[in-house]
């Protein structure tokens, strides 16, 4: 159980939010894995969840059961005001179901057409918007196997101009509030100060420190039996 205990799974099979939550938990005394790490064949999980917290923690209880490993699990996406907060936890599949970031973009930029001015027909360049991130943590030999959720967000505006090669999802089309980037266009260490993502991380890293504590302190407990 110890060697389980220092493994922290992430229950993803998108790469590019493995590599950030990484990135982001890389000073923390946990082994961070992906599930296809640790699971020849991982558990499907349908995301149908109406909230960003529901699938997180559909999928982070689904992984957890799975590995019985400490689980953490992202539900992250594009908010836009204009849109009713759509595209929301469809983030992933605006466009379908198998769509492509390419196609996601096309959807989002097809979506905001439709709000033009009837008149003119003239869209306006920067709609309100912002990334959302919830993560959900289980630990199946804690809290009774309930999850902890945190969230965080980045706000900033839509552009139809497309900017960097960084990132991905519709990070190309998002200008960070208080700079003159899109999210594809920040470097590592820019992205993972202002991210959605990072600030829910700098949430969950007292949660994970206090689940660590008191594994240790178990840990500790039964070898002096």
């Amino acid at each position: 159980m110890s060697a389980q205990r220092d493994t922290l799974v992430v229950a993803t099979g998108n790469r590019g939010k493995l590599e950030e939550l990484r990135a982001l938990l890389a000073a923390l005394p946990v082994q961070v894995l992906g599930v296809s790490e640790v699971l020849a064949a991982p558990p499907l999980v349908i995301e149908d969840g109406a909230t960003f917290a529901e699938n997180a923690i559909k999928k982070a209880r689904a992984v957890a059961r799975a590995t019985m490993m400490l689980t953490v699990a992202d539900d992250s996406g594009l908010e836009v005001d204009a849109l009713d907060r759509r595209p929301g936890v469809r983030s992933a599949r605006f466009a379908h179901e198998r769509a492509t970031d390419a196609e996601n973009n096309a959807a989002l930029f097809a979506a905001i057409d439709r709000l033009g001015d009837p008149t003119t027909g003239e869209v306006p360049e920067g709609y309100a918007a912002r990334f959302r991130c919830v993560l959900a943590i289980v630990d199946p030999y804690g809290n009774h196997g309930e999850p902890v959720v945190v969230e965080g967000a980045c706000e900033g505006m839509l552009t139809r101009s497309p900017r960097g090669a960084g990132g991905f999802g519709y990070d190309p089309l998002f200008v960070v509030s208080g700079m003159n980037k899109t999210m594809a266009e920040l470097d590592e260490a820019e992205k993972n100060a202002v991210s959605h993502r990072a600030r829910a991380c700098d949430a969950l890293r007292p949660v994970l420190d206090t689940i660590l504590r008191a594994r240790n302190a178990e840990a500790e407990r039964i070898s002096r039996m």
